[in-house]
């Protein structure tokens, strides 16, 4: 199997420990991971704000640099979702394209669905809260939603329940919107802040330590919330802690 990784762009620049270990993660279960260094965005943030033009040629792009993998595997669900679920309307609906959308699979999902992994090293004694972010959530079906009547699931939690030590804590609002949403957050920045603090407010009543979730956006956000009010809660993206060593 050989696996295609691609890391967003702003992951790439800011938040590079998740990244890495998402690299970590999949070279326990796959024979070769490649990162190709020519890749650069989905394009979700222009086609989000109406720029398809701009966008078409990033995609584009994407599907050039990645099509001679088996699978391409991101560490984000809103990047994922991008690429499955809406280039069909961006790019003309040929055999390269629906390739490169069929076999791009957010990391937990290609983790549980694909590799079907059922043991971790990993060790992380603390109490967590999983965000669900919401592309991952209702895009990309990671678990189930709230507001319709099916068996609960979790691929996060199913994953995250292989981890040693850990403890995942009970939210009110279980798959509630931290509302980051990309340009959202700067285009209506008063009901993003005060969205996204319930959020932090809700992980901080049920005694996480620490909030978890799929998505670096979504923790990017409340991360900035939770430095601006000096909170003792920190963030983590899921595969920093399925790769958690024993001293974490």
């Amino acid at each position: 199997m050989k696996v295609g990784l691609f890391i967003p762009c702003y992951m790439d620049v800011m938040y590079p420990d998740p990244a890495m270990a998402t690299l970590e993660l999949l070279e326990q279960f796959v024979d070769t991971v490649d990162y190709p260094s020519q890749q650069t965005c989905c394009g979700q943030p222009m086609a989000n704000s109406g720029c398809v033009d701009e966008a078409r040629p990033v995609a584009e792009h994407f599907i050039r640099t990645f099509q001679g993998y088996d699978y391409v595997v991101c560490p984000s669900g809103s990047c994922t979702s991008m690429v499955r679920n809406h280039y069909h309307g961006l790019l003309p609906e040929d055999e390269a394209t629906r390739a490169v959308c069929n076999k791009t699979y957010e990391l937990c999902e290609f983790l549980v669905d694909v590799i079907k992994v059922k043991g971790l090293k990993a060790r992380f004694p603390h109490k967590v809260g999983i965000h669900q972010a919401c592309h991952g959530l209702r895009e990309l079906r990671l678990s189930s939603c709230s507001e319709r009547r099916d068996a609960p699931f979790s691929k996060p939690r199913q994953l995250l329940d292989l981890v040693e030590g850990i403890e995942i804590v009970e939210l009110e609002r279980v798959d509630e919107c931290c509302g980051f949403g990309g340009t959202f957050s700067v285009n209506e920045d008063a009901i993003s802040v005060l969205m996204g603090q319930t959020r932090v407010a809700d992980h901080e009543q049920a005694g996480a330590e620490y909030i978890v979730s799929a998505d670096m956006s979504c923790l990017m956000h409340m991360e900035g919330l939770i430095k601006r009010a000096n909170k003792p809660i920190q963030v983590k993206h899921i595969a920093e802690i399925l790769t958690a060593g024993s001293g974490a």
